[in-house]
């Protein structure tokens, strides 16, 4: 349906779960993938050898998006080994989850760091490619949890507002040259990360679900291919994929 031949995509954090996912979907769609990893590199070196099976090209990098250097050679070897960069997930993200009077100070840094700044660091990153070739998708991964907070998770929830609010900063920095900008918002999505919670905290959750059920890092995916394959006319915007959680 959707076709990305000749393009080159950057995932950050692409070696499991939704940023896995999405490496898939861009590959099959006909992309090639850097894949950025920052200690799993089995994980990602096994997912670029399924991707060179499917005929594309493909990179395996190393580096922390919270370090401003990093995201300078993540994007460099992307364009080095790969000819060019033409669109930039920023999927990479941590959690340290506590309740604010009880948060350490590095609980709340090295979330800040890794899923805001990190995103900065990344787009930044890329500004010079971009803007060369008049063009180019950005979409970062925020959640839901930006949008409406979450107990036990500031830290989290104001990164990823944070993100939506760069997001649309950004979209109105270099809409004219050709670049959209656009944040996704999954919800609760069937990960590792569920996979630990509660199974009375699950079914509180699926009570609260629209359609009953965890999304799945595909259905994440899908929207982020739309975003980058067929969203030419949009820019600025978050889209929940929730279930109807948000509602």
């Amino acid at each position: 349906m959707y076709d990305l031949k000749g393009q080159v995509a950057l995932v950050t954090g692409g070696c499991r779960g939704i940023g896995k996912a999405i490496v898939w979907a861009l590959a099959n769609a006909g992309a090639d993938v850097a894949i950025n990893y920052n200690q799993n590199k089995q994980a990602a070196e096994e997912l670029l050898q399924q991707i060179k099976d499917l005929g594309r090209k493909g990179l395996v990098v190393q580096g922390s998006v919270a370090n401003r250097e990093d995201c300078n050679l993540i994007v460099k070897e992307t364009v080095d080994h790969l000819g060019r960069i033409d669109i930039l997930i920023n999927n990479a993200g941590v959690n340290k989850d506590n309740i604010v009077a009880r948060m350490k100070t590095e609980e709340w840094e090295e979330v800040m760091r890794t899923n805001l700044d990190g995103v900065f660091n990344c787009c930044q990153a890329v500004m010079r490619p971009f803007l060369k070739q008049k063009g180019g998708r950005i979409v970062n991964i925020s959640s839901i949890a930006g949008i409406y907070g979450n107990s036990g998770q500031a830290n989290y929830a104001s990164a990823k507002a944070g993100v939506i609010g760069f997001t649309k900063s950004l979209s109105k920095e270099i809409g004219s040259r050709g670049i959209t900008v656009n944040a996704v918002a999954p919800g609760l999505i069937d990960t590792e990360m569920t996979e630990k919670l509660d199974e009375k905290v699950k079914e509180e959750s699926l009570q609260r679900i629209s359609l009953g059920r965890f999304g799945t890092p595909e259905e994440v995916a899908a929207a982020v291919l739309f975003l980058v394959a067929a969203g030419d006319y949009i820019t600025g915007q978050v889209i929940a994929v929730d279930g109807g959680l948000t509602l």
